[in-house]
Formats: structure tokens, C-alpha cells, sequence
């Protein structure tokens, strides 16, 4: 998608891509005519039969060592499908991103970032490296976000949300607090959803030093309070309690109107008698 939100039209794979006849193979000579293509993983192999025949695979196999792959053009199948001009030409699009998550019953967080992830020192880490710029584009419009199934009368506060990114690139965070909440309706069918409310935050960083990692992050956290709805019919009982009060009330204030218009009237007429009204 374009800045914009229009969809862009698909585009094969590998367009512009210069063309290497003989493609270098594990073992660092290029590849002949009677030989099975066996690309290097540059030193991320695990096997000695390990083979890398693509920039995905090289750079898959840096990530489950936890290495950070810095130049991808100094990789011959990442310089073959010309991995980095599809970056370029990638500039200024967006995507949307649908679906669901079936996460634990603590707090947690799930977050959208530009960069292969992979774990270093048991840390989460994204390899920014490959993009070769300063500064990301984390403009967004939330679609629709829910924690559970849709129940009637529940408001999703995120719904609709549009952020446009004003200043460099940071680190957009949404803190949620979920309530879990029982709805049962009027047949007794019940409905174990969650409501919720977010605040807003953004973390800028400084040019040239991406101090926060860019993206955008939801932070959500469980409440221990519980909330029930139950729908129920009124009782007939209630309903003429209720008709009655609504009746009653009607006559008292009619009665109190008619009372102030009758009295104003004599008062009136009365002064007019002796001649003080003018």
C-alpha cells in the first residue's frame, strides 16, 4: 500500500535483479555446468551439508545463530535477487496486517517493526542493519482491535485510531488495560470476551542514533476485576410499578401547574377590582 492507503499492484519477485551466471557455491568456488547449486551460508551453517540457495535462507540462518547480517549486499544471493534496490524501491509503501493472537492470560506485549527479529543474550533484538536509513516511517491507522469475541454494547476504544508520524522516527506505545468481562444474554447463552482502555505515548529518538526501536508497540496488561453483564426481561410487575410512577408524576405536576395558573389569575383579577394593576 502507498502512503495514501491504496493498494499497490503485485510485483514478481526479483525485478532488476542482476543476472550472476555462475552463482558462488559453500565451498567458495562458482558453480559449473554438471555441479547441484549448494549456496554458503557465510559461516552461519550448522551441518556441513547446510546450504543457503537464497538471501532469505543466509539471512534466516544469521538470525537462528543471533547474528545481525550488516551488509547484505556483500552477499552473493542477496546481490543476486538485488535484496536491497527491492528495499528502495519499497520506499514510502505500507502494508496491511490482518489476523489474531492467542497469547497467555499475563502481561505481555506485541509490537510491529521493520527488521528480522532474533534473540541475542536473551534479548529480543531486530536486524535494522539491512535497511540502511535513519529514519521509519511508523505513520499507522488502526482497523479494528479486540481482546475476545465481539459482544453487544462493547466499545473498542482503539477502533478508527490514525496516527501520522509529524516528526523523525521513534517509537509509537499504546498501554492497555483489559477487563475480563461475562456477557449473558436473555437465553442464557454466554459470552467470555474482554473490554478495554488505552493510553498513547511516543518516544521519539535522536537523528542517527535509534535509541528506541521503531514501531509500534501494544502493551496490555490483565485487570483482576471481573465485569458481568446480564440481560434480562423486566418483570410485568416492575413495568406497572414503573407506569404508575411515570402517571403519578404527571398529575402531581399538572396539578402544581394548574394550582400556580389559578392562583395568578385570582391575584390578578383582584388587584384589578381596586385598581392596583396597570
Amino acid at each position: 500500500m502507498d502512503s495514501h492507503g491504496n493498494v499497490i499492484e503485485a510485483r514478481p519477485d526479483g525485478i532488476g535483479a542482476p543476472k550472476i551466471e555462475k552463482p558462488l557455491q559453500r565451498h567458495g568456488g562458482r558453480l559449473e555446468h554438471n555441479e547441484t547449486y549448494c549456496g554458503s551460508c557465510y559461516g552461519a551453517e550448522t551441518t556441513d551439508d547446510h546450504c543457503c540457495n537464497s538471501c532469505e535462507e543466509v539471512r534466516e540462518a544469521y538470525r537462528k545463530k543471533g547474528w545481525a547480517l550488516s551488509n547484505p549486499d556483500m552477499i552473493d544471493q542477496c546481490k543476486r535477487e538485488g535484496f536491497l534496490q527491492r528495499i528502495k524501491d519499497e520506499e514510502g509503501e505500507g502494508c496491511n496486517i490482518y489476523g489474531f493472537l492467542e497469547v497467555n492470560k499475563v502481561a505481555g506485549n506485541f509490537h510491529f517493526a521493520p527488521g528480522k527479529s532474533f534473540q541475542q543474550s536473551n534479548v529480543h533484538v531486530h536486524d535494522l542493519l539491512a535497511f540502511h536509513k535513519d529514519s521509519f516511517n511508523i505513520s499507522h491507522k488502526i482497523n479494528r482491535l479486540a481482546f475476545g469475541d465481539y459482544f453487544p454494547g462493547v466499545v473498542n476504544p482503539l477502533d478508527g485510531v490514525e496516527w501520522t508520524q509529524p516528526t523523525p522516527t521513534g517509537m509509537y506505545q499504546y498501554f492497555i488495560k483489559v477487563v475480563p468481562t461475562v456477557y449473558t444474554d436473555v437465553s442464557g447463552h454466554t459470552i467470555q470476551s474482554n473490554q478495554f482502555s488505552a493510553t498513547e505515548h511516543f518516544k521519539g529518538a535522536e537523528v542517527g542514533l535509534l535509541q528506541a526501536l521503531p514501531g509500534v508497540f501494544f502493551f496490555y496488561d490483565l485487570s483482576p476485576i471481573k465485569v458481568t453483564f446480564t440481560e434480562e426481561h423486566v418483570s410485568f410487575l416492575h413495568f406497572l410499578t414503573n407506569m404508575c410512577a411515570i402517571v403519578g408524576g404527571v398529575f402531581t405536576v399538572s396539578g402544581i401547574l394548574d394550582s400556580f395558573v389559578y392562583h395568578g389569575q385570582r391575584a390578578i383579577k383582584k388587584k384589578m377590582e381596586i385598581g392596583k394593576f396597570s
